[in-house]
């Protein structure tokens, strides 16, 4: 076929890349050999970044490259295809270049660049004709092409100053004033009182976030007992509306990507593993406030749909599912009214099915095309389906028509293995098994967590020819240089894992990896994306790690609240905190501004260094599990720690002291049930 003459991705691993081996578009994996043609030829590069189960892309692919842009963009152009995951701080940069361009940035992402890998126009989707809001693809690549060449100077400038707002590190213009540590869980959520979504829950309106972390952490400070009750409620009401929405997968477990409305009814059906791992480590949490039927079942099914669909033969999670089947967004996951009563129809012969279309919110005309519905359950008829009697009919509803689903043609499954995502999944399961108090769920998360952790680690982690642990950032890129989530995630699972196991060697090694991060990912006060050694052998610019996570936590704020925490038992960590001040510094006043998007931030900068604690205990407590029943008490502010000793002595100290510490398990139980007890 004419197509194997000139497209070069037909021998690359990456499911994404796959799909495009077959394109009339003279397509080069990201490399050097196709960026020294781009300046041999002093051609533009069109670099394309995506994803395999993204519907955006999929979309732009099969409509926007007509006959016309492909014979353009291959006489004219030196075009690479990128897969995100296989090159996440090459996305970074560029998602970087298009917030500085156009505000936001997303997938498909479509830069183009000097020969010399600089951005000078960059965007997201382009459709196949324009809109009122988006020009055509062609016109775009007219348009480029035509700057490029009649106006080379004013082209390299652009680039330029674009290249220079990228590279600079984070700041802020704006102090913000305020007393002490950091202001009060309860000013923040204040600050945000009118961004409350007061009838569907949540923050703003559509296309609608859900913003995990930050909801973690305002239900960690209701936890704390300094969130005033109407923030409280409206925390507690936004999850558990989430629940309810379209935005839940009701039949099969799991969370979609985001909700294109503002009652959570679509969402943009797509599913990620770290968007899981969030979910669980959030509704762990909730379950110790509001012990409602629906948060215990929503981590039953989606530990169920990990173990069911996202787990390979090895024992590692896959990456990513598309939203799409059979060529259309939704199908897999809705259904028609006469489809949702034939799945349901042996559930209870005799009930009242009109009932049952309430609960769900089924009517003739759908809210998708052709008549389908989005799976929900319809708040409204909340005190009715949350009966016992009535929640095991919704259970039994839901159970009918996932049987009748797996008939269904499913969407793609990315089985890439991603090693930072697989490390969140792990970190999650060990807040489930904290925080949640139902045995057989801890015992779902604890069994999941014992056959994973080992294959995990066996998949990603390998030697370097000087005998260094290094990290592999996907099953499909193995010669990537070393990237600074791949580490921080990485440390916080091992120090969860020590907290957890009293197993020394989990905490060497989340010690030595926050040692080879300042040794490897800093400079000129910052933390950057990927290992800085290799700077000089990279074609792009190595930049400052991201800080935001509107949808994927921060992996420096992780650093932060780890480095915080963690001091209190390594001393060597406090160097390292000197380190992070100007950065700190920055990210306070930035998430103060929009604290939604700093979600992490705010858990590890809320507390002041005098409510941190670590609670030093015998390592018998851990054998005998006697320990255990204890760490829902223990907030993320708690280091756990353990000692040989053969006595059965306890101590809890502060940075500055020992501030209490007793002999055996009865007088530690007592530290934590007396009502007098503030920490």
């Amino acid at each position: 076929m004419e197509f194997q003459q000139f497209n070069y991705l037909r021998d690359e691993s990456s499911k994404y890349l796959k799909q495009h081996a077959t394109s009339p578009v003279k397509w080069h994996p990201f490399g050097p050999e196709a960026i020294q043609k781009a300046k041999d030829d002093n051609k533009i590069i069109h670099l394309s970044i995506g994803y395999s189960t993204n519907f955006w892309c999929k979309l732009m692919s099969a409509d926007s490259y007509s006959e016309e842009v492909v014979s353009l963009l291959n006489e004219k152009f030196i075009c690479i295809k990128v897969d995100k995951h296989d090159h996440p701080d090459l996305d970074e940069y560029f998602q970087l270049a298009c917030q500085v361009m156009n505000g936001r940035g997303g997938w498909p992402l479509n830069a183009f660049l000097t020969p010399d890998l600089k951005p000078f126009f960059i965007g997201t989707y382009f459709p196949k004709t324009s809109s009122a809001n988006l020009p055509s693809f062609i016109e775009v690549i007219k348009n480029v092409s035509h700057s490029f060449e009649s106006d080379s100077a004013g082209t390299k400038k652009n680039a330029e100053q674009i290249f220079l707002a990228i590279n600079q590190a984070p700041t802020f213009t704006e102090k913000v004033e305020y007393q002490g540590h950091f202001p009060a869980a309860g000013a923040i959520l204040d600050a945000l009182k009118n961004y409350e979504d007061e009838q569907y829950g949540g923050y703003g309106i559509e296309p609608k976030l859900s913003y995990p972390t930050f909801l973690e952490w305002g239900i960690e400070q209701t936890l704390e007992g300094v969130i005033p009750d109407e923030y409280a409620k409206h925390l507690i009401f936004s999850v558990e509306n989430m629940l309810m929405g379209g935005l839940f997968d009701q039949a099969r477990g799991g969370i979609h990507r985001f909700s294109l409305k503002q009652d959570w009814s679509v969402p943009q059906f797509e599913k990620n593993l770290h968007d899981q791992a969030a979910l669980l480590k959030l509704l762990s949490k909730v379950s110790l406030l509001y012990p409602a039927p629906i948060i215990f079942d929503a981590m039953i099914q989606t530990l169920q749909y990990l173990n069911s669909e996202m787990l390979s033969d090895e024992n590692v999670f896959f990456s990513t599912q598309s939203g799409e089947s059979e060529g259309v967004e939704g199908l897999y996951f809705s259904f028609s009214k006469q489809e949702f009563l034939d799945a349901i129809k042996e559930v209870e012969p005799n009930s009242d099915q009109e009932q049952f279309l309430k609960w769900f919110n089924i009517t003739e005309e759908g809210n998708l095309e052709n008549k389908q519905n989005v799976l929900s359950l319809n708040p409204i008829y909340k005190k009715e389906f949350y009966e016992p009697e009535a929640w095991n009919k919704v259970r039994a509803i839901k159970k009918a028509l996932l049987d009748e689903r797996k008939n269904r043609i499913p969407p793609l499954t990315d089985n890439k293995l991603i090693a930072s995502w697989n490390f969140q999944l792990l970190t999650s399961l060990l807040d489930v098994i904290q925080y949640c108090k139902i045995e057989s769920i801890q015992k779902m998360a604890s069994t999941t967590l014992h056959k994973c952790l080992d294959p995990c680690l066996a998949t990603f982690l390998y030697n370097d020819e000087n005998k260094i642990s290094r990290i592999h950032t996907t099953s499909t890129n193995q010669t990537h240089v070393p990237l600074f989530e791949d580490y921080i995630m990485f440390a916080e699972l091992s120090f969860r894992c020590y907290e957890y196991s009293a197993n020394e060697d989990f905490l060497k090694n989340a010690s030595n990896t926050i040692d080879f991060i300042f040794k490897n990912f800093y400079k000129d006060k910052g933390i950057f994306t990927r290992d800085i050694s290799f700077d000089d052998s990279l074609e792009y610019n190595n930049i400052h790690t991201p800080i935001f996570d509107q949808m994927y936590k921060s992996s420096l704020a992780i650093l932060i609240g780890l480095t915080r925490k963690w001091s209190l038992h390594l001393p060597e960590l406090k160097e390292y905190l000197i380190k992070l001040e100007p950065t700190i510094e920055i990210i306070k006043n930035l998430s103060l501004q929009n604290p939604l998007v700093f979600g992490e931030s705010l858990r590890a900068l809320i507390y002041p260094d005098e409510a941190y604690r670590k609670i030093s205990v015998p390592k018998a407590w851990f054998k005998d599990n006697s320990i255990y029943e204890y760490f829902p008490r223990f907030s993320h502010r708690f280091a756990i720690c353990s000692h040989t000793d053969d006595d059965q002595s306890w101590q809890i100290f502060t940075f500055k002291e020992c501030e209490l510490k007793g002999v055996g398990i009865q007088e530690f139980k007592g530290v934590f049930t007396s009502n007098n007890n503030e920490n």
